[in-house]
């Protein structure tokens, strides 16, 4: 051993002390002496302490009981917007004036006064896409002019589904304006974009209103001020002016909204949705969802056999239903309904319903075929065309004959909401057949956006139209031929059928206008919540009034309802 090994066993014999090392000798002596009840003994008294102190437990891991966090969708993350550029004052102030106008022109009905709230949230949106760089484009003229267009018939029609119909594809046009989409994922769901920035829209206005107030507070006041002089000095020369001339007060109080103290409540929620849907078309203008980043793949590409096959047996059976159509068209009804052994009415109404259907089947048809169409060349593409192009024009064929069905069922029983609804939507498939043939033979970029913008057309026309109009001027017509009428069904009419009901004779014009006459309700409804239906049939009323005493009771039920 060294002298620093020596050294070193020294200095720790000196640090342990004589207790420590007497304690060490006897454990080794005691080690050297070992029972065989040692072992049993030690395990009972408890463990043996080891020379070196054991490191301490890890901490128990608490992360393990957490739920983990899984990460998004790769399409939710692709679809998300850019940071929106802050709000511009202009924004802020349409904002605000498109509130204003919800508090005080919707609490009365629809009319004009959607039209009316729709400009400065318009103004909003247009103000947001500039400060965030966007340029309008032609398809968002398409859109934002249809979607006005749209809000066009609650200010000339009295009818609900009409009106109802119009408002939902008003604002689906507008969020495909706001969004700018052009593929089929992106005109889907680009409508539902605007419900998504509800509550960041709000969030992204209240950022802005703080920063601009914080940073304006000099030029803000004397806007405020001059606001308040100018509201003072409205309300105390007009109240004069009302006081000194009675023509003045009415037409002041029919210009004017009527704005009580009870209505205050309702008044509030009109405020905060008229701010927050102005806001919500504001942020989406300056940072839309990116819908068009959605792929769609498309299915695993079938052989030429297994693909056509199906189709052309298809085709085939179409062509021998028009075959038979083209048969029963010549040769007449008659002998149909004998072999048929169905009544006129049931040939007809059946027949409807079950091509309708069958038109529905095909689209879907349609889409599938072209997800598995075979894509191996200039061969495959012509075979796709000429199969799928054939399936569309015989499709056309029973689009005509589903028609020419109602037309039967009408002439023989007269026309209902539910035949004009049902019809409207059969054409509209048949518009969208026809828009299917054309992207086959000139390429397809533009078919969502072009179906999109047909149904937005054909809604305006059956609002427009009015089925309530069009089913009193033809049951009308109807009863002048044949003298048969329902004056029942009239009862649920809107407005909208006033001035055909007109010229019935008494008493069928009385008892077909009286229900009409009690919908209509007070006379006094602002200018801005009133149709011009509604006012034209005041106007009906007023020059030849109804008769109370006319007879109703079972005036003829020959509709076949519905």
């Amino acid at each position: 051993m060294t002298d620093s090994g020596r050294t070193q066993r020294s200095d720790g014999e000196r640090e342990q002390g004589p207790g420590q090392g007497r304690e060490r000798a006897g454990s080794q002596r005691q080690g050297g002496a070992r029972g065989p009840g040692d072992s049993a003994r030690r395990t009972s008294d408890g463990p043996v302490l080891s020379k070196q102190r054991q490191a301490a437990p890890p901490p128990p891991d608490w992360q393990q009981w957490q739920p983990q966090r899984t990460e998004p969708p790769r399409w939710l993350t692709e679809i998300q917007p850019r940071a929106a550029a802050p709000i511009r004052v202009a924004t802020l102030w349409s904002v605000l004036a498109s509130a204003l106008l919800s508090a005080l022109l919707l609490g009365d009905g629809l009319g004009l006064n959607l039209l009316i709230v729709a400009v400065p949230a318009a103004l909003a949106a247009h103000f947001a896409a500039g400060a965030a760089g966007r340029r309008p484009r032609a398809w968002t003229l398409v859109w934002a002019l249809g979607g006005i267009a749209l809000l066009a018939v609650p200010v000339l029609r009295d009818a609900g589904l009409p009106t109802f119909l119009a408002v939902v594809s008003a604002l689906a046009l507008g969020s495909l304006a706001l969004h700018g989409c052009r593929t089929w994922p992106g005109v889907v769901f680009g409508p539902l974009g605007l419900l998504g920035s509800l509550g960041t829209g709000t969030l992204w206005g209240w950022h802005g209103l703080r920063a601009r107030a914080g940073g304006s507070r000099g030029r803000l006041m004397p806007v405020v001020r001059a606001v308040g002089v100018a509201a003072v000095l409205l309300i105390v020369f007009g109240t004069l002016f009302a006081n000194a001339d009675a023509a003045f007060a009415d037409l002041l109080g029919r210009l004017s909204p009527d704005v009580s103290v009870g209505d205050g409540p309702w008044r509030l929620l009109l405020f905060a949705i008229g701010l927050v849907g102005a806001l919500a078309a504001a942020h989406t203008a300056a940072a839309p969802l990116r819908w068009d980043r959605i792929t769609v793949r498309p299915g695993r590409a079938r052989g030429r056999m297994e693909w056509a096959l199906p189709l052309i047996v298809l085709n085939l059976l179409f062509a021998a239903f028009i075959a038979i159509q083209l048969a029963v068209l010549f040769g007449g009804y008659d002998k149909v309904l004998r072999e048929t052994g169905l009544t006129y009415a049931e040939y007809a109404r059946q027949g409807f319903w079950q091509l309708l259907w069958a038109t529905l089947l095909v689209l879907l048809v349609i889409g599938l075929a072209r997800r598995w169409a075979p894509r191996d060349g200039a061969g495959d593409a012509t075979l796709v065309r000429a199969v799928l192009g054939v399936l569309c024009a015989l499709t056309l064929v029973v689009v005509a004959a589903a028609l020419r069905r109602m037309d039967l069922y009408v002439d023989a029983y007269g026309l209902t909401r539910l035949r004009v609804s049902v019809a409207a939507v059969e054409l509209w498939l048949g518009v969208v057949i026809v828009l299917i043939l054309v992207a086959g033979a000139l390429g397809g970029r533009w078919l969502p956006r072009a179906v999109a913008a047909s149904a937005g057309a054909a809604v305006l026309a059956y609002g427009l139209i009015s089925p309530d109009a069009l089913v009193a001027e033809r049951n009308v017509q109807r009863y002048e031929r044949s003298h048969k009428i329902d004056i029942e069904y009239f009862q649920e009419l809107s407005a909208d059928a006033a001035p055909a009901l007109d010229r019935l004779p008494e008493p069928l014009r009385s008892c077909a206008l009286a229900g009409i006459d009690r919908n209509l309700g007070d006379a006094s409804e602002p200018w801005y919540a009133t149709s011009w239906s509604e006012s034209r049939a005041r106007e009906i009323v007023a020059t030849r009034e109804i008769d109370a005493s006319s007879t109703c009771y079972g005036l003829g039920r020959e509709l076949d309802r519905p």
